[in-house]
């Protein structure tokens, strides 16, 4: 049978292998005091997330103005940018 007809057709076919993130916008993380390391457990003690659906993804939503080292698993390009503005380091995870 030919590729053309193997493959499916319909809208909304599901994705194979799909990564499921906890995600927090950088807005999230401005409440946060200075120097603080953020990380996904650091997040769930401090009650700023309440579960986890996987690795730390930080989105770039907000306005940030503390100096944070976060670690997570993924980041946007405009959360990397928010947060080196605001004097803080991020931190690829595996």
């Amino acid at each position: 049978m030919p590729l053309y007809r193997r493959v499916p057709k319909l809208k909304h076919f599901p994705l194979v292998n799909q990564k499921e993130y906890t995600i927090i916008n950088v807005k999230g993380l401005a409440a946060l005091a200075t120097g603080t390391e953020v990380t996904l457990e650091s997040l769930l003690e401090a009650g700023v997330l309440t579960t986890n659906d996987g690795p730390l993804k930080v989105l770039g939503d907000g306005e940030i103005s503390v100096a944070l080292t976060v670690k997570a698993a993924a980041f946007t390009q405009s959360a990397k940018e928010k947060i080196e503005q605001a004097g803080g380091t991020w931190e690829l995870i595996a």
